[in-house]
């Protein structure tokens, strides 16, 4: 079962029964070190803090298949919950999405991600 910090169209049950046969859409939560922009699609970018809600499904290959990892549109990562464990977390190519966002370092997209979320230790915290 895999854990999914969602922040944009997948916080709404409508959008995620249409994507996903089986699922819990559970708690709010916060991702501390990372804010939402808005593009084509919203997209996250360094610093500040998001609300979304935490998504658990067997079925992350879908989740994959509707944000575009394969295409590199998106890309999933792992982000680490503040009370242990950990939760993935897709994060939109700022270029490719039409957004306002800027990731420091060099390399490809992906890279530059998770460098910066090892370096700034950016965490998912669930909201009570």
């Amino acid at each position: 079962m895999a854990r999914v910090f969602v922040y944009g169209t997948l916080t709404d049950p409508d959008r995620v029964a249409s994507v996903l046969d089986r699922y819990d859409l559970g708690a709010t939560a916060t991702l501390r070190g990372l804010h939402r922009v808005e593009g084509r699609y919203p997209t996250l970018a360094p610093g500040g803090e998001t609300t979304g809600r935490l998504l658990e499904t067997p079925e992350i290959g879908r989740l994959d298949a509707y944000e575009g990892v394969e295409s590199g549109l998106y890309v999933r990562v792992t982000v680490p919950l503040s009370t242990g464990g950990s939760a993935e977390c897709y994060v939109g190519d700022p270029e490719s999405l039409g957004a306002d966002a800027a990731w420091p370092g060099t390399g490809p997209f992906e890279k530059r991600v998770r460098s910066y979320l090892e370096e700034e230790a950016v965490t998912i915290g669930r909201n009570e």
